[in-house]
């Protein structure tokens, strides 16, 4: 124990150590990957209609000019690794109606499902008390508040895309340095989004400001998979065909909603360990039962605990026994019973 004993003291001192740990800690605690799980269920359900949905409709409008189809499909469909080259081909443009009502009924339902993973991930690591949370109707009208930002979200993007497909005409020079803008400014874009997404998703109040790390660490982490999945299209994908080919897309398909959902509900992490400042963490604490909890052990621990509260006439006390003294250490309620807390 002398190694471990020493990284956990050096970790309980400096914050740069101890973030992480902390936030690591926390999103097993809340059961981290079962949440992404869930979330990437969803996804699945609600990518393909979405997608096909879209370029149905490009397909629709822009018929004859495949020019300007291949430009929009290759701007909307880029931001999504692995699928964005196999869906962004002008000859699939088809507009259908069937194929539309379709994609309609299954991206609602996807979409909906989507939005109420969502709000469950974010109220689980902000431990909103069960009472607290939105009834079966708000649940389901909050996630189509969330589905109009989510499409208001991909027309900026495309827009700010399909900009810097067309930088090339400003010379090579200017062309590199507008291309690292339009990066900077998508990786805004998504991080400004997804800093709404985290804060109206939640059942608790809480400033914009509290809701923003999160997010822009997911924004930042979601360029990095766009060029793992450019990678694996152009060295696995290209190189296969046939039914090879649609399982190479079909698992590469999964695992990239998979590592993004992780990457959210990490990013969900961050925010609530910043906000309640829930660092230093005990190094032994998520390995063992009996170990030396830090005073941010006992306050995450104490909030799961309150989370399970399902109706506003229960009174929860938490309350640790110290090991050395036997004492009993009562962990106060950061906010009052059936309001939320700050």
């Amino acid at each position: 124990m002398g190694f471990v004993g020493a990284l956990d003291r050096a970790q309980r001192k400096r914050s740069v150590l101890g973030f992480p740990v902390a936030t690591f800690y926390k999103f097993f605690d809340d059961q981290g990957p079962y949440l992404a799980a869930i979330i990437s269920f969803y996804a699945l359900l609600a990518i393909f209609p979405l997608l096909l949905l879209a370029v149905t409709i490009f397909g629709f409008f822009l018929q004859g000019d495949a020019e300007l189809q291949k430009r929009v499909i290759d701007s909307a469909l880029g931001t999504f690794p692995i699928i964005g080259d196999e869906l962004g081909r002008p000859e699939r443009l088809q507009g259908s109606t069937t194929s539309t009502v379709v994609g309609i009924l299954a991206a609602t339902y996807g979409s909906l499902g989507l939005g109420q993973a969502l709000q469950n991930a974010l109220n689980t690591t902000w431990s909103v008390p069960r009472n607290r949370r939105p009834n079966l109707v708000r649940l389901r009208l909050k996630s189509l508040g969330l589905l109009v930002i989510a499409g208001a979200s991909v027309l900026a993007i495309t827009t700010v895309s399909t900009i810097g497909s067309e930088t090339e005409v400003f010379g090579p020079r200017l062309d590199t340095t507008l291309r690292w803008a339009v990066r900077l400014l998508t990786v805004l874009l998504i991080g400004l989004v997804l800093t709404a997404v985290f804060r109206l998703a939640a059942a608790r109040r809480h400033h914009l400001g509290r809701a923003a790390p999160g997010a822009f660490t997911v924004a930042v982490l979601w360029q990095g998979l766009q060029y793992v999945g450019t990678v694996y299209t152009t060295r696995v994908l290209r190189e296969t065909a046939g039914m090879s080919g649609v399982f190479g897309l079909v698992l590469g398909l999964i695992g990239v909603i998979y590592v993004a959902a992780f990457v959210g509900v990490l990013g969900m992490e961050v925010n609530t360990v910043l906000a309640r400042r829930l660092w230093p963490r005990s190094l032994a604490s998520l390995f063992v039962d009996r170990s030396d909890l830090t005073e941010a052990d006992r306050r995450a621990y104490a909030s799961y605990v309150r989370a399970q509260m399902h109706k506003s006439a229960e009174i929860v006390e938490v309350s640790f026994e110290d090991p050395q003294t036997g004492e009993l250490l009562v962990v106060d309620d950061p906010g009052p019973r059936g309001k939320k807390g700050p």
